[in-house]
C-alpha cells in the first residue's frame, strides 16, 4: 500500500444520481472510463495489496461500502481498483462487519507509509512511534483488508530476491562515503518503482524494516 495520487473525476460518473440509479445501472462503456482513470492512478496495481490487477481479476472497490451508505456510490473519491483475491483487500473488507471507514488509511490522502512497514519475511506492522489514533488505523487496516494473511507468503515471494541486494547496500553504507552508493540505490528504486508490491520491496532494498 503506497500514496496514491487521485486524478479528476470521469464524466460518465455525472450520469448516475444516488435514488435513481444503483451500481448495476453502470454500462460496461461507464465502466471501462472509470477503469481508465484507476489505472492512471494505481498503475495497474491493487490500491491496498500492490499486486498486479487486470481484466479479469479485479473490480471496482467502493472504499466506504455502498451497501452501508448508499449516497457514496458514484463518489469519485471513494472509488479505487481491488484486486479479486476473496481473502483479501476490497473483497475481505466487505466480509468483516460493522468498522469505521474513519479508522482505515484511505491511500490517496493519507500516506501509507507513514503507518505501515514491511518486514523481509513479507508481512506489515505498524511503524513505531505512532500516536495512538495512527496506530489504530495500521492496525485496522492490516485486519480489515487481511494485509497479513495469505498475502504474506506471496509479498515474500515477490521480495525475498531483494535482501542479498539489500544487504549489499547495508554493507556499502557501512564502507564507503554515501556519495559512493546511495546513486546506486537511488537507480535500483527507480526500477521498481512500478512493480508489483514494489513498496516492500523498497522498504527492503532501503532497510525500513530492520
Amino acid at each position: 500500500m503506497h500514496k496514491l495520487q487521485r486524478g479528476i473525476s470521469p464524466t460518465c460518473l455525472a450520469n448516475y444520481k444516488h435514488g435513481w440509479d444503483n451500481w448495476g445501472n453502470v454500462t460496461p462503456e461507464d465502466k471501462a472510463a472509470i477503469w481508465k482513470e484507476l489505472d492512471a492512478m494505481q498503475v495497474q496495481r491493487c490500491a491496498y495489496c500492490e499486486a498486479t490487477i487486470s481484466n479479469g481479476n479485479r473490480h471496482i472497490e467502493h472504499f466506504c461500502q455502498k451497501g452501508r451508505n448508499p449516497i457514496v456510490t458514484f463518489h469519485w473519491p471513494n472509488l479505487f481498483g481491488s484486486c479479486n483475491r476473496a481473502e483479501s483487500c476490497g473483497k475481505h473488507k466487505d466480509q468483516c462487519g460493522d468498522y469505521s471507514p474513519a479508522d482505515l488509511i484511505k491511500p490517496d490522502e493519507s500516506d501509507p507509509e507513514h503507518y505501515l512497514v514491511f518486514a523481509p519475511d513479507g508481512s506489515v506492522k505498524p511503524r513505531e512511534n505512532l500516536s495512538s489514533t495512527e496506530k489504530k488505523c495500521a492496525i485496522e487496516t492490516i485486519r480489515i483488508f487481511n494485509l497479513n494473511g495469505t498475502l504474506r507468503q506471496i509479498r515474500f515471494r515477490e521480495i525475498v530476491g531483494y535482501i542479498q541486494t539489500a544487504e549489499e547496500f547495508a554493507s556499502m553504507a557501512d564502507n564507503f562515503a554515501e556519495a559512493e552508493w546511495l546513486p546506486l540505490l537511488q537507480e535500483e528504486l527507480a526500477t521498481i518503482i512500478n512493480l508489483p508490491f514494489a513498496t516492500a520491496i523498497k522498504h527492503i532494498l532501503t532497510s525500513q524494516a530492520r
